[in-house]
């Protein structure tokens, strides 16, 4: 797994990642995971459920970009093309939040 410059201090993850191989690296590196147990794991670990819930709220965030056909299907030709778009669609999911609040 590609890391980025900047070391993230946890990563959220969901049980496909459950490795002890994957831990260790996580844990070598200075990353926290925060992965939830299979159900077939001998000695369970625990992770930090309020952080793991963190992971849903992204996971519906993306489910919604998605909707977009445009981003599902990326039929821009350009990665340029590709995120300007993507930054349209989240920006237009952002300004829903701010419709009648007054």
């Amino acid at each position: 797994m590609a890391i980025p410059v900047a070391t993230p201090k946890a990563l959220l993850a969901d049980k496909g990642y459950d490795g002890d191989r994957f831990r260790e690296s996580l844990l070598v590196r200075g990353i926290l995971p925060i992965i939830p147990p299979r159900s077939n794991r001998r000695v369970p670990q625990h992770p930090d459920y309020r952080r793991y819930k963190d992971r849903n709220r992204v996971d519906r965030m993306f489910g919604k970009l998605k909707q977009q056909r445009r981003i599902a299907t990326r039929y821009d030709k350009t990665l340029l093309s590709f995120e300007s778009f993507l930054n349209l669609a989240a920006t237009r999911l952002w300004l829903k939040s701010f419709v009648n609040m007054a």
